[in-house]
């Protein structure tokens, strides 16, 4: 592990057709080994080469195998000089546990794309403080490129991104959806950090904590109610780091509405409630429902380059290129 964690971010070379695309599973296995063939296929059809990591289809209890395995084959991939891509098989959980495993001096001598969600949110900020990697918020095997029907939207925002060395603009372009809405107006500018909500708190307090300061904040989350976003939310405020961000984008929160029978009396809030009370008097750009997360439409948001926050059109622009 670095002592001195780079600030600069190294950006990986871009994705060209033909190139191999390494699969590796750092959390969960999926719930349906076959899964992982359909999502090969569906990179195949893109043009692209595949190489599944050793450890890709094991399984122990909740992980993908043991951790020294899911290390190596993560390892395996950025030294590799065939590879030119990492794609995460899911997410569920595990990722965290690969951190201290990890040796970041070796990946910041072979920067590649690394892309992933959900719980892979452990990783990509991971390898952006710890070896000044950009790394890629975006669809993975399963649940991505495995859909039977994947959106052209999700299909075109990735290939916009991690194929062309230049900004890839306003990450919205091609979503029919009127999902977005501005909390509040105003604009900023700043390196872009973020992902799964849940995850980037269970990085607090680690080297592995994002650098918050003058940054726009991305994130999302799955199945959690408005009092667990509501926690979440009051854990970055008490931990002094919301109040240094420059915006605050927010993706599509699915199932994260409190469906469950109310008891006699009590008062409950939406979402929608909670983000205005815990994210306005920040007085920052807040814009949200913008497309990504747990969802088909799921844009590719890369973390370490520059993007502005636009709280008057609802728009969030990736203003630099993510790879060279």
């Amino acid at each position: 592990m670095s002592r001195e964690p780079p600030q600069i971010p190294i950006k990986p070379p871009r994705l060209e057709p033909g190139d191999t695309i390494g699969v590796v599973a750092p959390a969960s296995p999926p719930a349906a080994p076959d899964a992982i063939d359909r999502g090969i296929a569906a990179l195949e059809s893109l043009g692209f080469k595949v190489r599944l990591g050793r450890h890709a289809r094991a399984r122990l209890g909740f992980l993908a195998g043991p951790d020294r395995d899911r290390a190596a084959d993560l390892m395996r991939m950025f030294t590799d000089r065939q590879i030119k891509a990492i794609l995460c098989v899911r997410g569920g959980y595990g990722a965290g546990r690969l951190l201290p495993l990890l040796d970041y001096d070796l990946i910041r001598r072979h920067p590649k794309i690394f892309a992933g969600q959900s719980d892979i949110t452990a990783l990509l900020c991971a390898l952006r403080r710890m070896a000044g990697l950009v790394t890629f918020h975006g669809p993975m095997l399963i649940g991505g490129f495995a859909q039977t029907r994947l959106p052209a939207f999700t299909r075109q925002s990735f290939m916009r991104t991690v194929c062309r060395p230049e900004p890839p603009g306003n990450v919205s372009d091609g979503h029919r959806g009127h999902t977005v809405k501005v909390l509040r107006e105003g604009i900023a500018t700043g390196e872009l950090i973020g992902g799964n909500l849940s995850v980037l708190c269970s990085l607090l307090g680690t080297p592995y904590q994002p650098d918050f300061r003058g940054r726009i904040l991305f994130f999302e989350d799955v199945n959690e109610p408005p009092y667990r976003i509501d926690r979440l939310l009051t854990q970055l405020l008490n931990a002094g780091l919301l109040q240094q961000v420059a915006g605050i984008a927010i993706g599509i929160n699915r199932n994260c509405a409190d469906t469950g029978p109310a008891r006699a009396g009590e008062r409950r809030q939406t979402l929608e409630e909670v983000l205005q009370d815990r994210l306005v008097p920040l007085k920052v750009p807040v814009v949200v429902g913008l497309p990504f997360g747990h969802v088909p439409f799921n844009a590719t948001i890369p973390i370490g380059v520059h993007a502005t926050l636009d709280g008057t059109a609802g728009k969030l622009i990736v203003t630099e290129p993510a790879v060279t």
